[in-house]
């Protein structure tokens, strides 16, 4: 019997230029490595966190816990009775606009999808493309640097990257925004490569990051044990950096993964994302959300521009705008769908990828040789034999990737 596709609930921000759940970090280490924490801190931390994920967010998030609360109990009995129910993939039924078209940018306007904003692109490939602009952003900026992660994790390289922030901290605005159990489930896994001898996981990053330092850090709380998957990196307001890496050894060396830098009028939208997790995240939790929002300077223009639409997923406030979006695109696509992802486990879009095979549009999916997941890597097996079936061509990585991206004839979708 096959393995049931799985889906799970959470919040991200991509560009479409998109995201989906991802494990994000290695399993729990059975080495010893002294790059992570030991089975007692481990533990005690996971307590405190899985503390923090109920009663200190329905403290401090009441409406968002409530609002959470309802999107779970809807959404996850539908999954499990769609996931055993017989699925005819002819239900996807193609739409007449093209993707990468006025049309269907058009089409996504009427759908009410947040306007497209002006911004350029710049690809950045793996640890050595993200990592080195990442240096460069640091050792550059003049006012602030404000950094939202999934994982910070504390092995070698982030705490690396903890010491440059606390260094640029005596001169500029520094913050750290990051999912709490994201990071403290990723502090019990060591990296499979080994880091340089003497390093020290620190037991606690937020704690590491202020200590000694001017830099802020906040936890982002996990109301119903939802996480925030979001990678969102501005510097001075002026340019910012998205898409899957999070900070630490497995994005820096050994995994196959992406960023983004943009620049341009579409860094004021994302600064005001960060702004609004940023309070959030704080003290008065949702109430924060009624105190004024820092004054954001509109970046200037940048030469020649593209149209970029920034989506996002968060139940809690009935948004699915990377899945609608996703779906769209695939049902427009007239010749091609080129996906990569290592967490391919949405029966809507699996669906629609073969039914768009069965029409003769070239459908491409690249899946991990090996994941960070065994459960995912089973549901990964299970898509890809009816992609097969269904006319497709999938391709295995030779190793982890975490890639999450996607390409629908000229349109294209990352995060």
């Amino acid at each position: 019997m096959p393995f049931q596709r799985q889906r799970n609930v959470i919040h991200c921000l991509v560009p479409v230029v998109f995201a989906m759940l991802c494990s994000c970090g290695s399993g729990p280490s059975t080495s010893g490595s002294i790059q992570a924490n030991g089975m007692v801190g481990g533990g005690t931390n996971l307590a405190r966190a899985m503390f923090r994920a109920t009663a200190v967010s329905a403290i401090r998030q009441p409406v968002t816990t409530v609002k959470m609360g309802l999107a779970t109990l809807w959404h996850r009995p539908r999954e499990v009775f769609r996931g055993n129910l017989p699925l005819d993939p002819t239900v996807q039924e193609a739409i007449a606009e093209t993707p990468g078209t006025p049309e269907f940018e058009a089409l996504l306007d009427r759908r009410k999808f947040p306007r497209a904003a002006a911004g350029s692109l710049k690809w950045l490939v793996d640890g050595p493309g993200f990592f080195n602009e990442f240096d460069r952003q640091i050792a550059t900026a003049t006012s602030s640097i404000h950094l939202q992660v999934f994982i910070f994790d504390n092995d070698d390289v982030a705490v690396r990257y903890a010491g440059l922030l606390k260094e640029r901290a005596k001169d500029v605005k520094v913050r750290v925004l990051f999912d709490d159990l994201g990071s403290t489930f990723a502090a019990t896994a060591a990296p499979e490569t080994l880091g340089p001898a003497g390093v020290v996981p620190p037991d606690d990053m937020a704690d590491y990051l202020e200590r000694k330092s001017k830099v802020s850090a906040r936890r982002i709380l996990n109301p119903w044990l939802t996480c925030d998957h979001t990678k969102l990196l501005v510097f001075d307001r002026r340019t910012a950096i998205l898409g899957g890496m999070n900070i630490g050894r497995e994005y820096y060396s050994e995994w196959h993964d992406l960023m983004v830098k943009v620049e341009g009028p579409v860094v004021e939208q994302l600064a005001r994302e960060f702004n609004r997790a940023w309070r959030k995240a704080g003290p008065w939790g949702d109430f924060g959300l009624f105190r004024q929002p820092e004054i954001l300077r509109r970046p200037d223009p940048v030469k020649d521009g593209i149209p970029l639409r920034l989506l996002r997923t968060d139940p809690a406030e009935g948004r699915h705008e990377i899945l609608d979006a996703t779906l769209l695109a695939i049902r427009g696509a007239k010749k091609r769908v080129w996906i990569e992802n290592p967490y391919f486990a949405n029966d809507d879009i699996a669906l629609a990828c073969e039914a768009a095979a069965r029409r003769g549009v070239d459908v491409r999916v690249i899946l991990p040789g090996r994941g960070d997941s065994t459960i995912m890597d089973a549901g990964n097996l299970s898509t890809a034999s009816d992609l097969i079936q269904a006319g497709a061509k999938v391709y295995r990585y030779p190793g982890m990737t975490h890639m999450k991206v996607m390409v629908c004839d000229d349109w294209a979708c990352m995060g």
